[in-house]
């Protein structure tokens, strides 16, 4: 009788290769964070070699002519100012498109003026917008503002608040940028008087 034949070996367990699958995730977080690296050298390089600075404003030369407050407290009056436009900026010149300029005294805006001429600053500038008329023709006053106004008027002056906005767009070079807008706040005290102006400069708060 032929002898019977060995039971067969048991085969080793296959041990399963570790996988390693293709993360989209982990590909995309490297690209965005590559990208932001970049952007952000470039932006550096760019700052270092502008040394860009913030635009000065003040307002001078203030003054109100053709003052009438009637009884029935409707305003008419001119007023008058100057505003210095300072660019300390080395290589960033200054296009000043499309300026509006109001007047307020006490919150109410009074008198406003949106035909101001355009015009184009260089670099390390100052430029003097002379003569800006704001006319308050026939407004009509709140009675506690109408009641301020004369108040301060007693006084000699009064204190209100010009708001310039305007599109600007810079230039380095030959590059222009596209319109970025541009908030001016002053508060200067007017003086009323036909033959006097108040020759004392107010800082103004500059927003773009």
């Amino acid at each position: 009788m032929a002898p019977a034949a060995p039971p067969p070996r048991p085969q080793p367990p296959r041990v399963a290769k570790p996988r390693h699958p293709f993360s989209l995730c982990r590909c995309i977080a490297i690209s965005l964070l590559t990208l932001i690296i970049i952007v952000g050298i470039t932006v550096l390089i760019i700052w270092l070699v502008l040394r860009p600075r913030k635009m000065v404003y003040s307002i001078e030369n203030s003054s109100i002519h053709d003052y009438n407050l009637t009884n029935n407290n409707h305003l008419n009056a001119n007023f008058n100012f100057t505003l210095r436009a300072y660019n300390p900026n080395k290589r960033v010149s200054i296009y000043y498109d499309n300026i509006e300029v109001k007047l307020f005294f006490n919150s109410q805006p009074i008198a406003f003026n949106n035909i101001v001429t355009p015009f184009y600053q260089p670099c390390r500038n100052v430029t003097h917008l002379n003569d800006v008329s704001l006319p308050a023709n026939d407004v009509a006053l709140y009675r506690d503002i109408s009641r301020d106004f004369k108040t301060q008027r007693t006084g000699g002056a009064v204190e209100v608040q010009v708001k310039i906005r305007a599109k600007i767009r810079f230039k380095v070079g030959a590059w222009k940028s596209g319109h970025r807008k541009l908030k001016i706040l002053c508060t200067p005290k007017v003086n009323f008087s036909n033959s006097r102006k108040n020759c004392k400069s107010f800082p103004c708060d500059v927003d773009i």
